[in-house]
């Protein structure tokens, strides 16, 4: 399926601006959106594919920069280089992601698609799609090896859809009980969700960009990620 992708500018509610990775089916009008985050290194090449990836399956897919208050546009981190993007990611915070995540979610309601709208994101982005299912009345939401999950648990009670996990067993980022945390509060403020280790998968497994990647896990959780959002967020 072919696909047009572009920039856009977003106006966020706190009264910045910040540019969004926009890709949708050519020549069709989807009837679905989808949010999708970036990892710790911004909107980079892989983060753009993937979300051309989610409009040849029908998306209208939109990717925000979320390190726009202390990066400029199109800033883009090293994979070898992790302490470059430590700045931006720790000067993070809860109220700006909901600004962003609404500025995002907005642009897919001008679209025509919110009310069949779903997220995915990827490390800080797993955990930024978690985020936003309490935000924003989402369908649904896939969470790759998202971090610091756990503080925002206070939210489960808030999940607007199913929740689907995805974890890599080898993962020194995210340890057993960080996940387990997590299970533990989606299933006692009784939200559906779904639970995946693969247990040969490091962080970022996803990624075929990085060190880390797995083709054979990677493969899998497309699959099911696809699934999973033909189930909740129908063509």
């Amino acid at each position: 399926m072919s696909v047009r992708s572009e920039w856009v500018t977003l106006t966020v509610g706190d009264g910045k601006t910040l540019r969004a990775w926009v890709a949708r089916p050519e020549g069709l009008s989807p009837k679905r959106g989808l949010l999708v985050f970036q990892e710790a290194f911004g909107v980079n090449a892989h983060i753009r594919d993937v979300t051309e990836r989610f409009a040849g399956a029908g998306f209208i897919a939109i990717s925000p920069e979320l390190f726009h208050r202390t990066a400029p546009p199109g800033f883009e981190g090293s994979y070898t280089d992790f302490a470059a993007v430590m700045p931006h990611l720790q000067a993070i915070t809860e109220s700006g992601l909901e600004e962003d995540v609404r500025a995002a979610f907005g642009w897919l309601e001008r679209a025509g698609v919110a009310d069949n709208t779903a997220a995915v994101g990827y490390c800080l982005g797993g955990r930024v799609a978690f985020l936003a299912n309490s935000v924003v009345p989402l369908k649904a939401a896939a969470s790759y090896y998202g971090g610091f999950i756990p503080p925002l648990l206070g939210r489960a009670s808030r999940l607007s859809g199913p929740m689907l996990f995805f974890w890599g067993g080898l993962d020194q980022h995210i340890l057993e009980e960080q996940r387990v945390a997590v299970a533990r509060g989606v299933r006692e403020a009784n939200k559906v969700f779904v639970d995946v280790i693969f247990s040969n998968a490091d962080h970022g497994f996803f990624c075929d960009a990085r060190a880390s990647h797995q083709p054979a896990a990677a493969a899998q959780a497309w699959s099911l990620t696809q699934a999973f959002l033909d189930t909740y967020c129908p063509r």
